[in-house]
């Protein structure tokens, strides 16, 4: 097999997940939409009011927020975030997104994983 080639994926073209409170969600770029990656990438609409269930996944995560604001729920803190923020969330760490404001929230976020990695719910 030659180099890996520049791929693209247009986001409807992945299926969506649905998340509480009329968010959702889509795994954009992961080994089920390309070839050859070692890293994942994925686009969420958090509406206002909701907070996801916490999750804490093998792997860390970056996340950079394209608009609203909220917050990052810890187990013994909230760290709030804004659009222009970017988020970093180490291995191992429960976290829950919530949208404290009035207007949705649009993040981007990824994994140093092939797909969506190893994860524990609550």
């Amino acid at each position: 097999m030659g180099p890996v080639s520049v791929q693209v994926v247009a986001l409807d073209s992945v299926a969506r997940i649905d998340l509480p409170g009329g968010s959702w969600s889509r795994m954009v770029l992961t080994s089920e939409s390309l070839e050859g990656n070692a890293s994942s990438l994925g686009y969420s609409v958090f509406a206002p009011g909701s907070a996801t269930a916490p999750v804490a996944h093998e792997t860390e995560e970056v996340a950079y927020v394209l608009s609203g604001s909220g917050e990052l729920r810890l187990d013994d803190r909230a760290v709030p975030f804004a659009a222009g923020d970017g988020l970093f969330v180490p291995a191992g760490v429960w976290h829950a997104v919530a949208n404290t404001s009035d207007e949705d929230v649009a993040m981007v976020f990824g994994f140093p994983h092939p797909g969506y990695p190893p994860t524990d719910r609550r």
